[in-house]
């Protein structure tokens, strides 16, 4: 199906405002994908903030003429899915982990920070934890030092606690102790 001028012209101007906003391309070639399959991708990376879109590619190339996305306009050739995102790794792991199982799903390239990846620096990218997975990391890291001085405090407290109480009985004994001598010599 051929689109017009005008309906190219819009198709153009939407992937530049996803361009504009997106951090991360993968491409990746889906010759032979069943249409069940390319759903379940679609709503994998709708939920994940993806944009994935099937182009021609000489409207994508025209897409991200003149953004960091330009440096792979060289290798938009074959029937290619573009997969944008906001997130750093979004894009890359979700087209990379649908590629682990559906063979048919082969990555091209990638862009990230203006700098082409390969197939090895799209997965390496994809191996990358999530912001929200990170940032979690980063807190418990940050609460460790301060759960680890909180053990130490209780145990210290709990052993100045006992040392305490180990006086205390120490002095009721002792008072114990004399007046059965007494009941002894009373005896006698």
């Amino acid at each position: 199906m051929s689109l017009n001028r005008s309906e190219k012209e819009a198709v153009i101007s939407e992937v530049t405002s996803l361009a504009a906003k997106a951090q991360t391309l993968v491409m990746a070639e889906y010759r032979g994908i069943t249409v069940a399959n390319m759903d379940k991708l679609r709503v994998t990376a709708r939920n994940s903030g993806v944009s994935l879109s099937v182009l021609k590619n000489t409207l994508a190339r025209r897409a991200v003429a003149g953004s960091s996305f330009e440096v792979v306009a060289d290798q938009m050739t074959g029937p290619l899915i573009y997969g944008f995102s906001e997130d750093a790794v979004a894009a890359a792991k979700v087209v990379a982990d649908f590629a682990k199982t559906n063979d048919k799903l082969v990555i091209r390239a990638g862009v990230y920070g203006g700098k082409v990846l390969d197939i090895e620096g799209v997965k390496q990218l994809a191996s990358i934890p999530s912001k929200e997975v990170l940032l979690a990391q980063l807190c418990g890291l940050l609460m460790s030092p301060i759960s680890r001085t909180a053990v130490v405090l209780g145990a210290l407290a709990a052993k100045n606690g006992e040392g305490a109480a180990a006086p205390a009985e120490a002095a009721a004994e002792p008072a114990a102790e004399p007046a059965a001598p007494a009941e002894d010599a009373a005896a006698a």
